[in-house]
């Protein structure tokens, strides 16, 4: 076990973990932080992502122990949920189960920072590697272009 100090959400943390802990885990077993979620465990669906110094990592194959920068899960995305991506999943109606709906969600914001104003490819390219097991990705396209029009 060693002590990490990591910034989630704009707050300071201290955890107690073994080093190779992913900071998925981290994230939902010692700070309760339940949003981000478990898909694959491989890095390819795109569950886990959280924003990483603003860019967007997947937290299940990130030891904690290579955290040195800010996180921000989807607890931490807006105070209210006013986020702009937050704001047009809701607009579009994109959910089906949800599960990867975070996940997403973390995706867009982070693409949207770099690329306020994407074309319709553009969004499909960002968006392709996060997995929808219901098939939601016209609506999850549609969402990004409308939050876009937000940013």
């Amino acid at each position: 076990m060693a002590s990490f100090k990591l910034t989630i959400n704009g707050k300071q943390q201290q955890v107690d973990v073994d080093a190779d802990t992913p900071l998925l885990w981290v994230l939902r077993d010692t700070l309760h932080l339940v949003g981000t979620k478990f898909g694959c465990g491989i890095a390819q669906c795109g569950a886990c992502t959280v924003h990483m110094n603003g860019a967007a990592v997947r937290s299940c194959i990130l030891p904690v122990s290579a955290v040195k920068a800010p996180i921000t899960t989807i607890e931490g995305l807006s105070a209210n949920g006013d986020h702009p991506v937050q704001q047009a999943w809701d607009e579009v109606d994109v959910p089906q189960c949800g599960y990867c709906q975070a996940g997403q969600m973390m995706t867009a914001a982070a693409f949207l920072k770099t690329n306020p104003h994407p074309t319709d490819e553009e969004i499909a390219s960002a968006m392709h590697g996060n997995i929808c097991r219901c098939g939601a990705y016209h609506r999850i396209r549609e969402a990004v272009k409308v939050a876009s029009k937000k940013i």
